[in-house]
């Protein structure tokens, strides 16, 4: 671990007052992406450009399969251009899995999109736990674990955060995703908070539970509490949360509503923008 650093902070102790970035996510974008002529990442970065956002969010997903190095410092030539900041990339990974060839490969994955970050210059990747896969729960839980010491160990090298997303399996509750960001205990791990992603009887009060160790927020424009209907979110109520954990950084739009995300989109932004002012 690179203890020349520092201790993993719990929660994470920033100094001064809160810091909310404005970005967008290229997954709001993942019909359009099935089709060049609709949506390719050099299009996406201009879109936000032309929205007047902060940062965009390059989901790793939307990638050629080998992303060269050209192709790569090409996306951060005109981000830079666009006066945008490429605020982070995402991998679809599960580390709760036994010890094996399968488990490896997704741990090699995970470290080569440390790389290409660092070659983007995206500070942050937003990671999964998993669910269990021939473990029991317990046992997939202590598997994440060590894969993510060893990531995180990786990452840092490299000046990368990794951001674990309360997204179902075994962070599919708060004490989930702390008892993970605990053991890892790096100070180049936290949590992506995601806020559509907890589905309790309040998810607003789970959300601020995690809210202290975010390094990076997705927000949703939708909520779900339990087996109830979708709701629209609160988004000043998010933002209170996030002002209350004294969170600085990227407040990142993730679109998965049924709308046209051309037309939706602007209007969900300016929706947030409202709401961090």
């Amino acid at each position: 671990m690179l203890s020349s650093i520092g201790q993993a902070m719990e929660p994470l102790n920033r100094a001064g007052k809160p810091r909310l970035r404005i970005g967008l996510a290229a997954y709001s974008f993942r019909e359009q992406f099935k089709d060049p002529a609709l949506m390719t990442l050099p299009k996406f970065i201009d879109l936000c450009a032309d929205q007047g956002l902060d940062g965009a969010e390059l989901t790793s997903y939307y990638f050629p399969k080998e992303p060269t190095v050209e192709f790569l410092l090409s996306l951060k030539r005109q981000a830079h251009l666009r006066g945008v900041s490429i605020s982070g990339t995402s991998v679809g990974n599960n580390f709760a899995l036994p010890d094996g060839a399968e488990r490896d490969k997704e741990i090699a994955s995970v470290k080569q999109w440390i790389d290409h970050a660092a070659i983007l210059g995206a500070p942050h990747i937003r990671v999964f736990a998993g669910a269990p896969k021939g473990l029991s729960a317990a046992a997939g839980v202590q598997q994440a674990i060590k894969a993510f010491q060893e990531t995180c160990a990786y990452a840092g090298t490299k000046g990368i955060f990794l951001g674990l997303e309360n997204h179902g399996g075994v962070v599919a509750k708060p004490e989930g995703m702390l008892e993970i960001i605990k053991a890892v205990d790096s100070p180049w791990f936290g949590v992506n908070l995601d806020s559509g992603n907890f589905h309790g009887d309040d998810p607003y009060a789970e959300l601020a539970q995690i809210a202290p160790y975010a390094v990076n927020v997705q927000i949703k424009v939708e909520m779900k509490r339990g087996s109830n209907p979708a709701e629209p979110a609160d988004l000043p109520r998010l933002v209170k949360l996030l002002r209350d954990a004294n969170y600085q950084g990227f407040v990142t739009l993730e679109y998965e509503a049924k709308e046209d995300p051309f037309t939706a989109v602007p209007a969900w932004l300016g929706k947030l923008k409202t709401a961090l002012q």
